[in-house]
């Protein structure tokens, strides 16, 4: 990201990438999925791929995590 955007709050950086989204005629349901793709991906390496620590992380059960990551089609990197 240039300058600019790392001067924005999270807030601001989120409307500028649903904007880019919008404009490309992305649907709700394909942005919505890649979101929880990308969000799930960074958790596991911040957690260093430990699934009980991304599911407390991320909110949720142990269980849902690894069947969102099913769903999602997330490759065990972690």
């Amino acid at each position: 990201m240039d300058k600019r955007s790392s001067e924005l709050n999270l807030h601001q950086k989120m409307e500028l990438i649903v904007k880019e989204m919008v404009d490309r005629e992305i649907d709700l349901k394909d942005a919505l999925r890649e979101f929880e793709k990308i969000f799930f991906e960074q958790t596991a390496k911040k957690c260093e791929g430990n699934k009980t620590k991304m599911a407390k992380s991320l909110g949720i059960h142990r269980n849902t995590l690894s069947n969102r990551a099913k769903i999602l089609k997330i490759k065990k990197k972690y």
